[in-house]
């Protein structure tokens, strides 16, 4: 399998303790409404930058 598209951002968003919240991503790319536990996120406004760049 191939993904359609590769984009390039500045930051991931990834919990205090360092991990990258992969299903984060995984629902934004999808379009679908963020549902996961967002308190842990280490910069919260990166939701906002990964928002405008899809």
């Amino acid at each position: 399998a191939k993904p359609k598209d590769i984009r390039f951002g500045d930051n991931l968003p990834k919990t205090r303790s360092g991990k990258i919240m992969r299903r984060l991503l995984r629902s934004l790319a999808k379009g679908e409404a963020i549902t996961q536990d967002t308190s842990t996120l280490e910069n919260p406004a990166i939701l906002e930058q990964l928002n405008r760049s899809l």
